[in-house]
């Protein structure tokens, strides 16, 4: 099987989101090929280079997103009333204004039942498609004063709601900008039958701009589609732009909640990382029918050891294990452990993690501040050095070289985020064989389950009580602990999640096959050209001479320049 893997920021560049996921996913199904087509987030992430890739990734295609690249597509009049009615109108439906102009080719036909809405972003986002293929690009058209002034007249159609009317010039053009860099994908080459067009199905790693070139091949050359969310992008948003203006903050919301809508009816499957997310798959118009949870697949060997030692920790400490950002509200976590050190003095708390970026650094540093101020530096005698009780770490140093260590360093593990999506950290802990004390927030109680106690956000007495009943209970501890190994070893693996995937990319196929046509020398069809065999995973011979490919109900376009799906390769002995 042939898979297009699509990824916005992610694999396989070296800080790529989701990199670790998609990286074992793509070497656990070395049966499988893959191609990779990446949208990079900024000119550092393209410096910093990829990881290493296994043999069954063939190819990779990148393009950026965080410039805009001059495509010279200068529009004549017909293109340019195209542009503007399709643009027109998916800005209309933006903004909830009523009508719109007409756009050309109606691509809601085999979405199955959807509202008139989600039938009018949907015609005006392939028609927008369809004009890119056809000049060539859309990039200066996105970024051109038309684009804006379409955004303008739609912010003050009738029916537009409140925060679109009230819109100012500098909401229209970070809108427009926005736009702009969302559709790049629009504009790409990778929807020809030697791009996306040659895969058995797409899986997008995630949702947003990741989908679009999904969406395009299935609108183009009828590739299924997967969609896997660990997180779902509307959510995202509003938690990441609670400052912006009203009008950029509705507009933008519309876009990813259309946008989402129309993967979730164009996918054959949905995967949601959890029950949090599935739950906002949902809201967003998924079809319950589509819906799949696949828990992340985590890699146990590193943790192996301290879990079957679940002696080696420390009784009297409490461990944090994360990235140091306000949403993790480390603040409330040292209130609570003032209130811990009232109880059982010789407590410790351990702090362990990097600060992520700008804002984690000053968010590090008024920790650190607060820390001195609750507990002043102690020492056991008049002549012995002070000793603060709570210590800021990172992972790599000589007393924790690796995340295992820091688990094995105390007895409870904390988390006290007040934003939470799939918690890593605490099935790391699982799988250390410790005992959690968590907040409830996000997808903590469905990863938990009843290994751990959970208490209310922002509750500093609350997470105190909590951390204090397992301290002072060591056979407690050491059952939870036991329980929560057991969990994690059996739901949140690497081996559960390629299984899974393996399945779900078995069902697509066999229910959503792609049909090509085989040609012969002379251009005419090929009779009993694709055996039964073909879809067998294994690489055959080249015959010769060479048939040509093209996708049956595919555009007129794909019978120009036919090519082979799969790149000929010695088969292996015994074959033939």
């Amino acid at each position: 099987m042939r898979i297009g893997l699509l990824t916005e920021g992610g694999y396989p560049y070296v800080s790529g989101d989701a990199r670790l996921w998609c990286d074992r996913l793509v070497r656990g199904l070395a049966q499988h090929e893959f191609d990779v087509y990446a949208l990079s987030r900024s000119q550092d992430q393209e410096d910093e280079g990829w990881v290493p890739l296994p043999p069954n990734v063939r190819r990779v295609r990148t393009a950026p997103l965080w410039m805009a690249e001059d495509d010279d597509v200068v529009l004549g009049r017909r293109a340019r009333r195209r542009f503007t009615e399709c643009f027109g109108e998916l800005a209309a439906v933006l903004c909830g204004a009523s009508g719109g102009s007409a756009v050309p080719g109606d691509a809601s036909a085999s979405a199955g039942t959807s509202t008139p809405e989600a039938d009018r972003f949907a015609n005006a986002l392939y028609g927008l498609a369809e004009l890119a293929r056809d000049e060539g690009g859309l990039a200066g058209a996105l970024r051109s004063e038309a684009a804006v002034r379409t955004l303008e007249r739609a912010c003050r159609a009738p029916g537009a709601h409140r925060a679109a009317r009230e819109a100012r010039v500098p909401d229209l053009l970070a809108v427009a900008a926005y736009l702009e860099r969302a559709l790049r994908p629009l504009s790409l080459d990778w929807y020809e039958d030697n791009g996306l067009g040659a895969v058995d199905l797409c899986h997008a790693a995630s949702g947003g701009t990741a989908v679009l070139p999904g969406l395009l091949a299935r609108h183009f050359t009828g590739v299924p589609l997967l969609v896997t969310e660990y997180g779902v992008r509307l959510r995202t948003h509003y938690l990441t732009a609670p400052d912006a203006p009203p009008a950029v903050r509705s507009l933008l919301a519309a876009f990813h909640g259309r946008l989402a809508a129309e993967a979730y009816a164009r996918a054959e499957i949905v995967t949601a990382g959890n029950t949090h997310a599935r739950r906002w798959q949902e809201r967003c118009g998924a079809d319950r029918g589509k819906l799949r949870t696949v828990y992340p697949g985590m890699d146990a060997r590193p943790f192996a050891e301290v879990g079957e030692s679940p002696d080696c920790a420390a009784p009297d400490t409490l461990v944090w294990v994360g990235r140091v950002e306000p949403a993790k509200d480390l603040v409330s976590l040292l209130h609570a452990f003032a209130e811990v050190r009232k109880r059982q003095p010789r407590t410790r708390l351990r702090i362990v993690g990097a600060p992520a970026g700008a804002e984690g650094a000053a968010y590090l540093g008024h920790c650190r501040t607060l820390a001195a101020q609750l507990f002043p530096d102690e020492a056991d005698g008049p002549h012995a050095a002070g000793d603060n009780p709570v210590s800021f770490e990172e992972i790599g140093g000589p007393e924790l070289p690796a995340a295992a260590d820091a688990y094995a360093s105390g007895a409870v593990t904390v988390l006290s985020s007040v934003v939470e999506g799939f918690p890593i950290s605490l099935v790391e802990a699982m799988l250390c064989g410790r005992v959690t004390v968590s907040t409830d927030v996000g997808a903590v109680t469905e990863v938990i389950g009843g290994t751990g106690l959970v208490v209310p956000p922002r509750n500093p007495q609350a997470l105190a009580e909590a951390c204090v009943a397992l301290l002072r209970d060591p056979e407690r501890r050491e059952r939870l602990g036991a329980a929560a190994r057991a969990r994690a070893l059996e739901l949140f693996t690497v081996e559960q999640n390629i299984e899974a995937f393996h399945g779900i990319y078995l069902e697509i196929v066999s229910r959503a096959p792609i049909r090509r046509v085989v040609l012969d020398e002379t251009g005419a069809p090929l009779p009993f050209a694709v055996p039964a065999e073909a879809h067998v995973p294994v690489r055959w011979a080249d015959p010769s001479p060479s048939p040509r490919l093209v996708a049956r109900g595919g555009p007129g376009w794909a019978t120009d320049n036919p090519v082979r799906s799969t790149t000929p390769v010695p088969a292996p002995e015994g074959a033939r």
